[in-house]
């Protein structure tokens, strides 16, 4: 009975408690010893608070970094990968490079986006550079779509933050709800007359060195309702937003399928309307936007040797194919929409749990665990900055006078998976 892991979580979910319970490991209260603790992103805080947070030891295990919100608040995100340009550039790195207009040729991933109200006045100076533009507001700490709302005259964010003063519309500093707008994707890739986002889940089990995993069963999440740009439907979420909490509300919502396509269906359909080549340089983007956003947020992270953490980011692929990080979920919904949903879902925590308590056995921190690629299940390894670093040296120096787009892409960020050239 000592060998065997002391599980807690305040996340009742069946899909992680039939995982814990498949593994035989013993479910305890979170006041007794635990090793392992699936844990929202409330209580996460507790445990790292200083006034009430506690020391964890070498075999206790969360699934949290304690500072996470670098990457998974809104704003933070934003405010992270604009410093880790900045920094870049300040480096001479061949990444921050950027053409004739001004824009970043490898690191323009995310809309143009603003803090309200902090940066009003910015915004308001891009607002009147192209008066026929669509923004989208959304509140930093909120999600499942909650909040958010089209805009496309200034009188309308007058109006709003003239209705909010007493609310919500005040500074992040304050510690209450602040709000991101950004440049609204007017032109997505539709299929079938709809916009769609991907959901895909990518697995953290250590900030530095980064490493990273990408897991192959990602899905589609579809409007319910055709797409169109017109300035008539804005106020239409079914046509917009393809947060499941919303569309399930829906007359069109569909309750077999949810909506949802599969990540390998949407390859599917790529390769048979604009080609093999085209497709795989859609997902290496997609891969490459990624580990560029968490190497924005590596340096500030707080890499405890306790945490890992399963991210779902939102992806959305806009006409030209060009892929854009809309943004990142700390705790991707465990809810079951459809059977397939449950199975992936189920799934994910397996492979999730078999790469960060290997063998099921009681974790050690002390030990730096590599995972054999038989254990790894549906994740592929998408980013490995130590094995990266070993390998990459020689060519870390040729990038140095940086030669092709292909040698710039490896100093320090092509993954050691893919071919050095994938990652322009």
């Amino acid at each position: 009975m000592a060998g065997k892991v002391k599980w807690v979580t305040d996340i009742e979910k069946s899909v992680l408690i039939n995982n814990f319970e498949k593994r035989e490991w013993i479910q305890v209260t979170e006041n007794e010893d635990w090793n392992f603790y699936w844990m929202s992103i409330q209580t996460i805080r507790n445990v790292f608070s200083v006034d009430t947070g506690y020391r964890l030891s070498d075999d206790q295990v969360v699934n949290h970094f304690p500072n996470h919100y670098e990457l998974t608040r809104k704003d933070l995100m934003i405010k992270n990968i604009k410093r880790y340009r900045k920094e870049l550039e300040k480096e001479g790195s061949p990444l921050a490079e950027k053409d004739e207009n001004g824009k970043y040729l490898y690191l323009d991933f995310v809309p143009v986006t603003f803090m309200l109200p902090a940066d009003y006045n910015l915004f308001v100076e891009e607002f009147r550079k192209n008066p026929s533009n669509t923004w989208i507001m959304k509140p930093c700490g909120k999600a499942q779509g909650k909040g958010i709302f089209l805009i496309n005259k200034l009188s309308q964010i007058k109006k709003w933050s003239r209705d909010s003063r007493t609310s919500s519309f005040v500074a992040a500093s304050s510690g209450k709800e602040a709000y991101v707008i950004s440049l609204y994707i007017d032109n997505p890739l539709l299929i079938g007359g709809k916009k769609f986002d991907l959901r895909l889940y990518v697995l953290v089990t250590t900030y530095r060195p980064l490493k990273c995993y990408m897991y192959k069963l990602g899905f589609c999440r579809f409007c319910t309702v055709k797409y169109t740009p017109s300035t008539s439907e804005l106020d239409n979420m079914f046509v917009h937003l393809t947060n499941v909490a919303i569309q399930k509300h829906g007359d069109d919502y569909n309750h077999v399928h949810g909506g949802k396509w599969t990540v390998g269906n949407l390859r599917l359909y790529l390769e048979s309307t604009r080609g093999k080549e085209v497709t795989s340089r859609v997902f290496d983007q997609i891969h490459w936007i990624v580990v560029q956003s968490l190497k924005a947020v590596a340096p500030v992270m707080n890499n405890d040797k306790h945490c890992f953490e399963c991210y779902g980011y939102d992806i959305i692929i806009d006409d030209k194919l060009k892929p854009w990080l809309i943004e990142v979920n700390a705790s991707p919904s465990l809810t079951s929409s459809t059977a397939n949903d449950r199975i992936l879902k189920y799934n994910l925590i397996n492979d999730t749990l078999n790469i960060v308590t290997p063998n099921g056995e009681i974790p050690d921190c002390r030990w730096n665990c590599s995972t054999p690629r038989e254990a790894l299940g549906n994740y592929q390894v998408l980013y490995d900055e130590e094995q990266a670093q070993s390998e990459n040296v020689d060519r870390d120096l040729r990038s140095r006078s940086g030669q092709s787009v292909g040698s710039k892409g490896t100093k320090g960020s092509a993954s050691v998976r893919p071919p050095a050239a994938t990652w322009k």
